[in-house]
């Protein structure tokens, strides 16, 4: 196979960060994404409906000439997150869901929660006017190893919130275990995942090969090798609740190569090529189109894109670089050569 014809994909997944750096990545991910679920972790946070709204503007002011992708807006949520907040976010035609950082979890995360059952109001509004929460699940307590937190979220904290409030749709962001999709593939229609390229790509071993490798860090962090094969085999099985989602996030070289280095992967600039890549490793593109371009749309309840893309076998080197206000910005898999290359021409 050497070309894929498939509807232009969404990412259901994305950090876009705010202007400056906004202008500088946005066009990437309209290059290659119809829509995006935007994360809301900036700083301040998005918190309201109106603050969404802001926010959803700005994208569109920065956007491209002629682009034509749509920003689907989240809410942060907070300890003091309000119930009316959730009522409007509900009705409004550009909110989607409303995110939940366990505080301290990942970047620009130190408003997150601190106490899930303080939400249990928020939770019971959100399953009541049927917006998606979206989970970063890790849990953050000082003891517990890095490598287990998604494990430990699972059992003190998602668990107790589907059973209290079994109406309310989740997606488990980012999965990065075969704990998490195993108890994915347990769960009823309600609970949803997103898989990231990088995640169906490297495991831990990426971050320390050679030496410390600050541009393969991430959060969650990428896990053994096992866990690895379980998220490739959950995004080509065909299971309707695993879509893409990139968590594409930008940070500067600066801010990535530091004494204390930010957690985060940009793969926004060639996304679509690293899931082929994905597919092909694994030997499967039957349920490619499907994992980007139907199964997230249909768990959001919306209608699949109409355009279409195509995407050839064509050997291309990633850019070392990319401009960004802070400098420079390495792309995920920066100098590599990769098989597949998006068609401009559609």
């Amino acid at each position: 196979m050497d070309e894929i014809s498939l509807i232009r994909p969404d990412d259901w997944h994305l950090h876009l960060r705010d202007s400056p750096f906004l202008e500088a990545v946005v066009g990437d991910s309209a290059r290659q994404f119809a829509r995006a679920i935007v994360m809301p972790n900036l700083v301040p946070p998005v918190r309201s409906c109106a603050d969404a709204l802001a926010y959803r503007e700005r994208i569109l002011a920065a956007l491209p000439p002629a682009s034509r992708f749509e920003p689907l807006m989240t809410l942060y949520l907070t300890d003091n997150t309000r119930v009316d907040e959730i009522r409007a976010a509900s009705e409004s035609a550009h909110v989607y869901g409303a995110k939940l950082y366990p505080a301290g979890a990942t970047t620009n995360s130190d408003a997150g929660v601190t106490d899930l059952e303080r939400l249990d109001a928020v939770f019971d509004a959100m399953q009541k006017h049927g917006l998606v929460l979206q989970v970063h699940g890790e849990a953050t307590e000082p003891g517990i190893d890095v490598f287990d937190r998604e494990k430990v979220f699972i059992e003190r904290s998602l668990e107790r919130i589907r059973n209290d409030f079994p109406a309310l749709r989740i997606v488990f962001e980012h999965v990065t275990t075969r704990d998490a999709v195993d108890y994915v593939l347990a769960a009823d229609a309600n609970l949803a995942a997103t898989i990231t390229p990088h995640h169906l790509l490297i495991n831990r071993n990426a971050m320390f090969a050679g030496g410390l490798r600050p541009h393969h860090f991430c959060l969650p962090v990428a896990k053994r090798e096992e866990h690895r094969q379980a998220l490739v085999a959950a995004a080509t099985g065909g299971d309707p609740r695993f879509f893409a989602g990139t968590d594409s996030a930008p940070h500067s070289r600066a801010a990535k190569e530091s004494a204390c280095g930010c957690a985060g992967i940009y793969s926004a600039h060639s996304a679509i090529e690293l899931y082929a890549e994905a597919f092909e490793l694994a030997g499967d593109f039957e349920q490619f189109e499907a994992f980007m371009s139907r199964h997230g749309a249909d768990y959001y309840g919306l209608p699949h894109n109409r355009e279409r893309i195509r995407i050839s076998r064509r050997d291309w080197q990633l850019p070392d670089s990319l401009p960004c206000p802070d400098g420079e910005l390495v792309p995920f898999r920066a100098g590599d050569r990769l098989r597949w290359k998006l068609d401009a021409d559609g």
